[in-house]
């Protein structure tokens, strides 16, 4: 907020945090972006929005975090909360009520890397007057995907991922072009006080400008290591889009330019001890539940990422003892396989 001589309160905003919000909305074809210090007090302000007896229609397979803040709040404020299958757009519809405000969804899933069809879903959703349509684009950047272009509302990352993509700032985004609920939002922003500092956002916007070449090795070394784990006999399942025999690989071409660094895997005959075991016995990969940094991270969702789903949620969403969930840095990529594969071995060594 500025008035003739410069910039009232740091709370309300400064030059470099208004330097990256207008980066961010450019980059995401939107109109206004606002930063949080997180990504949960990002999805936190977009479900202030929300009043007693609204009715949210949320997809089942989200981040953990998400799913427990939402049931948090929805239950706190009284919201009307819906859990809905993304990839059965014909059932969503039937789930629509007239008291419908908002619509969440990951456009591609965290863990199990499935992909949304994000327009047709906006589309039925717009069916409703005043409904919502918000994404977590995380997974994807949007160097890959922009979610406004197909219909979406609101789209939210944690910047702490791919946008920033060094591991070191903690951020939360929401971009949109409506003005009315920019209005909402920033209030919510400047007095709810969940905001980022000057330094990291000075981090964020020098973490934008590798943005395109970080995200292409991403991507070449994530399709290069899930090729490499489909031929392992160690490896019972490989998730990612990016395969042509993924179920959802004609949507990801359909929607997006590229796929990032993100897939996810079963080791065969693990169980929760050499799952354990594996992640314990990689040296070059890091055993942490973040993503999107230059560094490759693993991490077994069930005990980590998705710990608050109970376990019937868990297994609803796809999530097993022997499930890895994997965030493919930039380094060599023959040192990311030759590291996977010699922790694949130490998960079953006595």
């Amino acid at each position: 907020m500025m008035c003739q001589k410069g910039f009232q309160y740091g709370r309300w905003g400064n030059p470099t945090r208004n330097n990256l919000e207008g980066c961010l909305a450019a980059i995401e074809n939107g109109k206004h972006a606002l930063t949080f210090a997180t990504g949960c007090a990002a999805t936190w302000s977009m479900l202030s929005i929300l009043k007693n007896g609204d009715h949210l229609l949320c997809a089942f397979d989200v981040y953990g975090g998400t799913l427990h803040l939402m049931k948090m709040v929805a239950e706190e404020k009284g919201i009307d909360l819906e859990f809905f299958d993304a990839g059965n757009l014909n059932e969503f519809e039937k789930l629509l009520k007239p008291n419908t405000r908002m619509v969440w969804f990951e456009i591609t899933t965290n863990p199990m890397c499935k992909v949304v069809d994000a327009k047709r879903l906006a589309e039925i959703s717009h069916k409703r007057p005043g409904v919502l349509v918000v994404t977590d684009n995380t997974f994807m950047s949007p160097y890959f995907l922009k979610p406004l272009n197909l219909g979406v509302d609101i789209v939210m990352h944690s910047m702490s991922k791919y946008l920033n993509g060094h591991s070191d700032v903690i951020m939360g985004l929401l971009v949109l072009n409506d003005d009315n609920v920019h209005i909402k939002l920033r209030d919510i922003q400047h007095h709810g006080g969940a905001v980022p500092g000057p330094f990291d956002c000075y981090l964020a916007l020098r973490g934008l400008k590798t943005l395109a070449i970080r995200m292409k090795q991403h991507m070449a070394n994530g399709i290069q290591l899930a090729n490499h784990l489909k031929k392992n006999p160690r490896i019972e399942q490989v998730f990612h889009p990016g395969l042509p025999d993924h179920p959802d690989h004609d949507l990801l071409k359909k929607q997006a330019s590229g796929y990032s660094g993100m897939l996810a895997f079963t080791i065969k005959g693990a169980g929760e001890k050499e799952t354990s075991k594996f992640l314990k016995a990689l040296k070059l990969v890091t055993y942490a539940g973040s993503l999107g940094g230059c560094d490759s991270l693993a991490e077994a969702p069930g005990s980590l990422s998705h710990k608050y789903l109970s376990e019937e949620e868990k297994r609803k969403v796809g999530i097993t003892d022997n499930l890895i969930r994997c965030s493919v840095g930039i380094e060599e990529v023959e040192d990311i396989i030759n590291d996977v594969d010699q922790a694949l071995e130490a998960a079953f060594k006595n």
